[in-house]
């Protein structure tokens, strides 16, 4: 099944990067490019992660709630 329709990546493929070793969302964004155009894949992505156990097995959080809270910092220069 087509899971970012922008980059045409398949949950298999999704499925691939992470038994090669990619275990977060940024290393998924950086190889394949999901969620990185209009966004709306993001939530499946994650649910494709969970489904593999990659949040269980890394960070020892079976499922995550949708949206996850960010907080961005800005560091001012010296």
């Amino acid at each position: 099944m087509i899971v970012c329709v922008c980059k045409s990546v398949s949950d298999r493929k999704i499925r691939a990067s992470i038994a090669e070793g990619a275990d977060t969302f940024d290393e998924l964004q950086f190889e394949l490019g999901v969620a990185t155009c209009c966004g709306k894949c993001e939530e499946s992505v994650r649910d494709v992660m969970a489904q593999t156990g990659v949040c269980a097995s890394r960070c020892g959080v079976e499922h995550s709630s949708y949206p996850v809270p960010v907080t961005f910092y800005h560091q001012k220069a010296a």
